[in-house]
C-alpha cells in the first residue's frame, strides 16, 4: 500500500484534531446537541508517569453553588501542581469557556482537567454551578470517586450547595471534602460557623460530618501564589481518600458523557470507563435509546496522551473506527461485544425525598411521569407504584418505564427531577431488569406491559 504525502498530511491533521479535541474541548465543526456534554478536556504534564508505572486514579471534582469559586480553585490546583511538573497550569478562562459560559459568567458545560500528585493521577471533573444546567451537573458527579464542596465564607451554605450534595449522595458517593474558600474575607468566628453549618448539612445528608476533612482557605490567593498552603492541604486530603474497589477483570462498561467527530476516522467516544479493561483494537458494541452498532477502539487517550490501555476509572476518549457521530448520543454505553444490558422496563425501590430535604411539599400518585436521571442519560420515566399515593419520606417499589430501551445493570442508583419545579424530588435504586414493553406513538402513559 502506497501513501501520498497528501494522504499523510490528511491522516496527520486527523490524529492531530483528535488529540486537540481531547487537549480543549469542542469546536464550532463538531456536530451539535443540546442534549451533549461538551467535552473541555485538558492535557497535564504529568510526565513522571509512565506506560510501565501508571499511578492509580481518583476521579474527583468541584461542586457547590455559583460563584462560591469552584472554577478558580480548580485552576488554583493546576497552578500550585505546575510547579512541581505534576499539571499544566490552566487559566480561570480556559476552564470557562464555552460562549454561554463568556455571556453570561458562570460555567455550563463540564469540564475535565488531568493533573497529578506524588501518590495519584487525578481526573478532575468541573461541574456547573447553575441550577438551569443542574442535568449535567447530575452527569458529571455519576463519574466521580470523591467531590470537593466548594462554600465560599462569605455566604455560607446556600440552595446549589444542598442540592449538589443530595445529588452526590444520591448517586452514591460517599467521599467528601469540604473547602471554605475567601476564607481571607472573613474574620475566624464566621469561619466557625461556616464549618459548623458545612458538617451539619454532611451528616444531615448521611456523609461523614465530623471525620470529613474541612478546608480553609483562599483560592484566588493560591492561584494568584499568595498563600498555596489550602491547596496543598487539599491534595493531601485527596491522596488521603480510599482508593476505590474497581472491576478490571469483567467485560467492559463505559458509558457515553459526549462524543467527537474527527472527519475521515471516526468519532472519539469520551466517558469515564466503569468496569473492565480496555485495549486498543477491542471490538466494542455502543447502545442505548434505541440503537446498538458495532465498532472497534482503534485508538485511545488520556488527557491527550495516546495510551495502549485503559482500566476502571480512567477517564478517557475512544477514537471509534467508522462511527458516525450523529449515531452517538451521550447516555449511551460503549461496551465489549454482549456486556450492555438495555430495556425500557425496571423494578426500582424509590424514596421521595421529604421537605426538609428540599423534596415536594406534597405526594406522588402511582403513574407520576416525569424525567428520571440514571448514569449519564436522562429520559421520560412512568412510575406506577406498589400504592396509591407516596407522601414525602416515605418509599415504594415501582415498576418504571421509558419510551426507548436504556442502558441498565441492577444496582444502579438513579434521581427523579420535577420538570415544573426544577426540583430534585426522589432517588432509587434498580432492582431487577424486566423485558421490554411496547410503546406505541411515545405515548407513555398508555403503554402497557407486552411481549416487546
Amino acid at each position: 500500500m502506497s501513501w501520498t504525502s497528501a494522504g499523510i498530511r490528511s491522516v496527520g491533521l486527523a490524529v492531530r484534531s483528535f488529540q486537540k479535541s481531547l487537549y480543549y474541548g469542542p469546536s464550532t465543526n463538531l456536530v451539535k446537541d443540546d442534549l451533549f456534554l461538551n467535552f473541555n478536556s485538558i492535557r497535564t504534564l504529568a510526565a513522571a508517569a509512565k506506560a510501565a508505572n501508571v499511578k492509580p486514579n481518583l476521579n474527583v471534582g468541584t461542586i457547590g453553588h455559583i460563584d462560591h469559586g469552584k472554577t478558580t480553585l480548580t485552576a488554583a490546583i493546576t497552578q500550585v501542581l505546575s510547579k512541581k511538573g505534576f499539571a499544566k497550569s490552566i487559566k480561570f478562562d480556559e476552564i470557562d469557556k464555552g460562549k454561554e459560559e463568556k455571556k453570561r459568567g458562570i460555567t455550563i458545560n463540564i469540564a475535565h482537567i488531568g493533573y497529578e500528585s506524588d501518590n495519584r493521577r487525578y481526573s478532575h471533573t468541573d461541574c456547573p454551578g447553575h441550577a438551569d444546567f443542574i442535568k449535567n451537573m447530575i452527569c458529571g458527579t455519576a463519574q466521580m470517586d470523591a467531590a470537593v464542596l466548594v462554600i465560599a465564607a462569605t455566604d455560607g451554605v446556600m440552595a446549589q450547595t444542598k442540592e449538589h450534595l443530595i445529588l452526590a449522595r444520591q448517586i452514591g458517593l460517599k467521599n467528601i471534602i469540604v473547602f471554605i474558600n475567601k476564607a481571607d474575607l472573613v474574620d475566624n468566628d464566621v469561619l466557625d460557623l461556616v464549618e459548623i453549618e458545612a458538617r451539619e448539612l454532611l451528616s444531615l445528608h448521611g456523609f461523614d460530618g465530623d471525620g470529613s476533612p474541612v478546608i480553609r482557605g483562599s483560592a484566588l490567593s493560591a492561584l494568584e501564589g499568595k498563600d498555596e498552603s489550602s491547596v496543598v492541604e487539599l491534595m493531601n486530603a485527596l491522596d488521603n481518600v480510599p482508593e476505590p474497589e474497581r472491576k478490571e477483570d469483567e467485560p467492559v462498561i463505559m458509558p457515553v458523557a459526549s462524543r467527537i467527530a474527527i472527519t475521515g476516522r471516526g468519532t472519539v467516544v469520551v466517558g469515564t470507563l466503569e468496569i473492565g479493561t480496555l485495549k486498543k483494537g477491542d471490538k466494542l458494541e455502543i447502545k442505548g435509546d434505541g440503537f446498538s452498532q458495532t465498532t472497534v477502539a482503534s485508538d485511545i487517550h488520556v488527557f491527550g496522551k495516546s495510551v495502549k490501555e485503559v482500566k476502571a476509572g480512567d477517564h478517557c476518549g475512544v477514537l471509534c473506527r467508522g462511527l458516525k457521530a450523529d449515531s452517538v448520543k451521550r447516555g449511551m454505553w460503549a461496551g465489549h461485544v454482549g456486556a450492555v444490558t438495555v430495556t425500557n422496563h425496571v423494578k426500582a425501590e424509590l424514596y421521595l425525598l421529604s421537605e426538609e430535604e428540599n423534596g415536594r411539599k406534597t405526594g406522588i400518585r402511582t403513574g407520576f411521569t416525569d424525567k428520571m436521571f440514571c448514569s449519564t442519560w436522562d429520559q421520560v420515566a412512568r412510575f406506577d407504584m406498589t400504592q396509591e399515593m407516596l407522601m414525602p419520606g416515605e418509599h415504594s417499589q415501582a415498576d418504571v418505564y421509558f419510551i426507548r430501551d436504556m442502558p441498565l445493570r441492577k444496582g444502579m442508583p438513579f434521581t427523579l427531577r420535577e420538570g415544573k419545579s426544577k426540583q430534585t424530588i426522589a432517588r432509587g435504586l434498580i432492582s431487577e431488569l424486566c423485558p421490554s414493553i411496547k410503546v406505541e406513538n411515545y405515548n407513555l402513559k398508555k403503554a402497557v406491559v407486552t411481549d416487546a
